[in-house]
């Protein structure tokens, strides 16, 4: 027995280990650079073939472009003289791109034919605008400073088109007045509050804002030079459509998709056909709506900017786009969501504001920014009515005698002003992807 238990003793301490063995490092083909490359580029025959070609591709195309964009001629008054510049420096037939007509023609392509001497009017403006989106975007920020994001619109608008202060001031007043009417009448019924907010300013802003705009201006006048809106163009223009319709049609997109689901036969039935009559129609045929056809329902006289009406058009098509993207967050939810509002006792606005809209919004987020992105790029649609967007400016400068010819320096500088708003509003998207599956783990 006592050799038995010898010899058991030894297998045991020949095979059982008393400490851990230390790590290694995994092989090189399964880490870093070299797996990210076999798992994406060549995982197969198939992609490997692909990989190949793609980059014969990418080398061909940066070899002939980039040398053509260094070359570039910065200097000139017009196309003859860059080609004849290219020409001394590099050769007849060698390709130089010529950056000049952007050095002679930007003020247009970013304002328009906004007066030169205010171009920090809606530098100011924009910058203004921008930074008090800041507390709104991102939540950090005191709370204090939403108030700064609510006068900014205001400020916007005055310092871009001028004329007297009165006019932010009392249209500003109105949505003052639309506040006090919905707390007054809130506790007694929340309909009658919200149509109460909504009538109250119209009324306002139809029968008392005028006179009193002209009062006070008599009284105390503040007022900078007026820049019609037809002056206004350029990239200037984009971005004064771009963000309104995107700031406005967000909250009418989801009234929208809350009055399609809700149980009252007329709310739904109108919200259903208004979204379904303006997802029917290109944006291009609102477009020429609002700049030929709305003529013919105004008064006699009336003066009812192009530019506003293409906002409110576009505002329109937009929110219709929202709302279904909106409903699809909606139903996406758990029947769960709903009875457990039910449950605490929340009204259904309550329900909706605490408890269901913050869920549904986080879920469409990727489709709310898809629709703001495509909504901004459709802007260069204006062209077709009118008015002088940088697709327009560039036909324009492309006619005159200087730079008839010329086609990809425009289209380029064009593409990279649109291309850094859009990416900038899609990594903000991920961003608060991001932030709010952090928040809710």
């Amino acid at each position: 027995m006592s050799d038995t238990h010898a010899q058991t003793a030894a297998f045991q301490a020949s095979f059982v280990r008393e400490e851990m063995v230390a790590a290694s490092p995994p092989p090189a083909r399964d880490r870093g650079v070299v797996k990210w490359l076999r798992e994406n580029l060549f995982s197969s025959w198939l992609n490997v073939i692909l990989t190949v070609l793609g980059l014969l591709a990418i080398w061909w195309i940066a070899s002939h472009v980039f040398p053509w964009m260094l070359r570039g001629i910065w200097v000139a008054d017009s196309l003859s003289e860059c080609r004849e510049i290219r020409n001394e420096r590099y050769g007849e037939g060698v390709g130089a791109a010529c950056w000049a007509v952007l050095t002679e023609r930007w003020n247009q392509l970013m304002f328009g034919f906004y007066p030169q001497d205010l171009y920090w009017r809606p530098v100011a403006g924009v910058a203004f605008f921008v930074a008090a989106l800041m507390p709104i975007l991102f939540s950090r920020l005191p709370r204090w400073t939403l108030w700064f994001s609510a006068a900014a619109p205001f400020v916007a608008f005055w310092l871009i088109w001028g004329g007297t202060i009165w006019a932010p001031v009392v249209v500003a007043g109105g949505f003052a007045l639309g506040a006090l009417a919905y707390v007054a009448l809130s506790n007694v019924n929340q309909i009658a509050a919200t149509l109460a907010a909504i009538v109250v300013p119209v009324l306002f802003w139809l029968f008392a804002a005028g006179p009193l705009i002209g009062a006070l201006q008599s009284a105390i006048p503040l007022a900078i030079e007026f820049v019609p809106s037809d002056d206004i163009g350029g990239f200037l223009l984009a971005v004064i459509i771009g963000f309104s319709a995107i700031i406005l049609s967000l909250p009418l997109g989801i009234l929208l998709a809350l009055g399609r689901r809700s149980d009252l036969f007329i709310i739904s039935k109108v919200s259903v056909a208004f979204i379904e009559t303006i997802r029917g129609v290109p944006l291009i045929v609102w477009l020429f709506t609002a700049s030929l056809l709305l003529n013919y329902f105004m008064p006699p006289g009336t003066n009812f900017d192009l530019m506003l009406r293409v906002i409110i058009m576009v505002t329109l098509f937009a929110s219709a786009y929202i709302a279904e993207v909106v409903r699809g967050g909606l139903a996406a939810l758990p029947k769960g969501q709903y009875e457990g509002a039910d449950s605490l006792g929340l009204d259904y606005w309550q329900s909706m504001r605490l408890v269901i809209l913050p869920q549904a919004l986080k879920i469409s987020i990727p489709g709310i920014v898809n629709t703001f992105i495509g909504l901004f790029k459709d802007t260069t649609l204006v062209v077709f009515i009118g008015l002088l967007d940088p697709i327009g400016l560039s036909n324009a400068i492309r006619a005159t005698t200087a730079w008839n010819g010329i086609y990809w320096e425009l289209f380029i500088f064009i593409g990279l002003l649109f291309f850094v708003c859009c990416f900038a509003m899609s990594r903000y998207s991920m961003y608060l992807e991001r932030k709010l599956a952090r928040e809710h783990r």
